[in-house]
């Protein structure tokens, strides 16, 4: 089975991605939630997730560039492995250009700088570590792109930036304008005007766009949420999901069938 595909640049993803959240235990519902999904998230149950997604025919993941992102990558790789690692950088990197180096020598194919740094910078109007992520990664030869939470966001790097892609999430679940990283103690929001105006803002942008949160962690269900994405999808974007096996082991079948179903083949 082979998924159609749109570029980050000159760099062919699947249309739909699996995401890393949950296999680093970000639930984004609650403490006792991250907690089971790192304990169920074992090295090897997220090897075989990957293998599965490979197997549905997704060519794309994207996850977090940290320590232990990368081994389970590596140990992926090393097994035959082949799908292309999007990364995510740290939120706690010291700063989003070094950042990016870690992904890039940890085998990275693209480099995003991670969503609520962005809404940070932004916010504070901190604008030179946006343009050092860029050049880290460019100057590298990958395609590089920015995460974020806020309309904003996106509309400064049309003006100032020259990136080869966006991920666009569909809400704001918790303000990161004075602290970047987030906090699982947090009372988040999924508000449906969000996600109006985060498809608004993608009919706009220059670049594809990753479409994530589509299924606001979980509150959404899955053919609502998938039906909503594609609708506002453009040939060129893609959409991102995080998938929890500890809930339902076919989760990722399921919605690899779906997204086939609405979205279609391509002409």
């Amino acid at each position: 089975m082979t998924m159609f595909n749109t570029h980050l640049g000159a760099l062919p993803i699947s249309r739909l991605v699996i995401g890393g959240n949950p296999f680093s235990g970000f639930s984004h519902q609650s403490l006792q939630r991250d907690a089971e999904m790192r304990a169920w998230y074992t090295d090897e149950r997220i090897i075989a997730t990957l293998f599965e997604a490979e197997a549905l025919g997704l060519s794309t993941c994207l996850m977090r560039g940290d320590d232990h992102i990368t081994r389970v990558l590596a140990e992926y790789w090393r097994r035959g492995g082949v799908l292309r690692w999007v990364a995510q950088t740290n939120s706690r990197a010291d700063s989003p250009a070094e950042g990016a180096r870690y992904c890039i020598e940890h085998g990275a194919a693209a480099c995003y700088l991670h969503g609520g740094v962005t809404d940070h910078l932004i916010a504070q109007q901190c604008y030179e570590p946006l343009h050092a992520f860029q050049q880290a990664v460019q100057g590298a030869g990958l395609p590089a792109g920015i995460a974020g939470h806020m309309p904003a966001d996106f509309v400064w790097a049309e003006q100032h930036l020259a990136l080869d892609f966006y991920m666009v999430s569909y809400y704001n679940p918790s303000p990161r304008d004075q602290v970047p990283h987030h906090d699982p103690a947090t009372i988040e929001r999924y508000a449906a005007e969000d996600r109006d105006e985060r498809v608004a803002i993608i009919s706009t942008l220059r670049r594809p766009a990753i479409h994530y949160k589509i299924l606001a962690a979980g509150r959404t269900p899955a053919p609502e949420a998938f039906r909503f994405a594609a609708a506002h999808l453009r040939p060129q974007d893609a959409v991102c999901i995080g998938i929890y096996t500890g809930d339902n082991p076919h989760m990722l079948r399921e919605d690899v069938a779906l997204f086939t179903r609405l979205v279609g083949a391509p002409a």
